[in-house]
């Protein structure tokens, strides 16, 4: 393959290390190199786990010389956002209040992760807490496209880690965009599951009611490869869905001849850059060349008033979750994530309760728009990658936030719908434009199935960052 080793998509690999062409032992040192030798730069991992990555390599590579191949994951070098816990290896949020927390047991994620055989290379940064800016004593993960632009929030260095062939598969966690964001933004693909289809035990809450674990990959397919790992019940996380976990990859190559996709023109392009609006809606027409029915509908007359609700919702439910630290440590918490956990505690019981009669208003109306579609499409994120200093990222709160820029992600959070983010473009700028498809609930191997398909009629997931850090060093 003339591709980089380090750019290889899960399945193009996987048959190559099953095969013993490609050694995982081999596939490893060369990832470890590349971060050696970029993150640097990047700063996408707040924990490099080199030795115990090497460790898991030879074993792999020992039982698929035995014959005891597991799947596509195994051997293959991945990492995962660090809010999941890794047994003896620290687990920080992005927050200096979890500086030197070093977890007794893995994370569902991780330990599913281990049971495919995959090589676990490490802890990728993130926003202070999974919310949207950064604590002072962290590094702000660059966007792989372009520097000191926006990389995406909160899975952000599981975005460029992505994007920059520093793992072939990564973990986010979406709670209002954190999953989409990342991947829009650097060129990837994300798949936000349906909520409960991942457990959340042994990951950090942002805000538990609407915090959802998922994958961030170089192809759809990937994506579904993952996704069928770390799916399914747990009996340790009770909010985890009993619904068994279908074959994720069953619709791939099967195209979209027939299948209804919901289009609001207004809502995809209204206060849209326009070159952003035409890669989306172009997007949609390479879908209905494909066979695809595109069926005009509308997004809630009221998505501005439901949206305001998303903040009430996740302040005061962070402000739960961290109630260990706040307000004893509230000075360990950078000023915006502290100021996030203020509003928090200011929400009162009646705004609360408004908040959540708001969202199941949102999630009701959604339903009935849902009614006689396969999926409803959208841009994935309200803007490409913009500049984005330093004092931005760590904040405080903005006095301008803007509850309109989440109108293509929180209501999917609202209603813990499944959604799969695609590249479809490049702006004039030359950075990575992103659509979205929403399914129902538990629709994630049709999701898998229309991104292939998408896939296969374009080359936009083919891209790769220009390397802007190999002129830096």
């Amino acid at each position: 393959m003339t591709e980089a080793l380090h750019y290889h998509t899960i399945t193009e690999l996987a048959p190559l290390i099953e095969s013993k062409a490609l050694s995982p032992v081999e596939v490893t040192e060369t990832l470890l190199k590349r971060i050696e030798a970029v993150d640097g730069h990047l700063k996408a991992y707040a924990t490099v786990m080199a030795e115990q990555a090497m460790a898991q390599a030879r074993a792999a590579e020992r039982d698929i010389v035995a014959g005891a191949y597991r799947g596509p994951l195994h051997g293959v070098p991945v990492a995962v956002k660090d809010l999941c816990f890794t047994t003896g290896v620290r687990t920080m949020g992005g927050s200096a209040v979890y500086a030197d927390f070093v977890p007794d047991f893995d994370a569902t994620v991780v330990q599913r992760f281990h049971d495919a055989g995959a090589v676990m290379l490490g802890k990728l940064n993130l926003t202070e807490g999974a919310m949207a800016g950064y604590n002072p004593a962290f590094p702000v993960p660059e966007n792989p496209w372009k520097a000191r632009y926006w990389p995406g929030a909160s899975s952000s260095g599981s975005g460029t880690a992505t994007a920059a062939g520093l793992a072939y598969g990564t973990l986010g966690s979406d709670t209002g965009g954190s999953i989409r964001h990342p991947a829009a933004v650097c060129g990837t693909v994300g798949l936000k599951p349906t909520w409960g289809r991942v457990s959340r035990y042994g990951v950090l809450d942002l805000a538990e009611s609407l915090d959802h674990v998922g994958p961030l990959t170089r192809s759809s397919a990937d994506a579904g490869i993952v996704l069928q790992a770390i799916a399914g019940l747990d009996p340790n996380d009770p909010t985890s869905l009993p619904d068994p976990v279908p074959e994720m990859l069953a619709g791939v190559g099967k195209g979209v001849r027939g299948l209804r996709i919901g289009w609001d023109e207004t809502h995809a392009t209204q206060d849209m850059a326009p070159d952003y609006a035409r890669a989306v809606a172009e997007g949609v027409r390479v879908m209905e060349r494909l066979g695809a029915d595109i069926v005009p509908v509308s997004m809630p007359a009221r998505l501005l008033e439901y949206l305001a609700a998303w903040s009430v919702l996740c302040t005061s439910e962070a402000c739960h979750a961290h109630r260990e630290h706040y307000p004893s440590r509230a000075e360990a918490y950078g000023p915006w994530f502290r100021g996030w956990l203020e509003r928090g505690a200011s929400v009162t019981g009646a705004e609360y309760a408004q908040a959540n009669a708001l969202r199941a208003a949102c999630v009701g109306e959604l339903r009935l728009m849902m009614q006689g579609l396969d999926l409803f499409a959208c841009p994935s994120t309200s803007q490409a990658a913009y500049p984005y200093p330093l004092e931005q990222a760590y904040g405080p709160i903005p006095p301008d936030r803007d509850p309109w820029q989440s109108r293509f992600t929180v209501p999917t959070d609202f209603a813990g719908l499944p959604t799969i983010a695609l590249p479809c473009g490049l702006s004039e700028d030359g950075l990575p434009l992103s659509l979205q498809f929403v399914g129902h609930a538990l629709s994630e191997p049709l999701l898998v199935q229309a991104g292939d398909a998408y896939e296969r009629a374009t080359e936009w997931h083919n891209l790769h960052p220009p390397e802007w850090w190999a002129q830096t060093s």
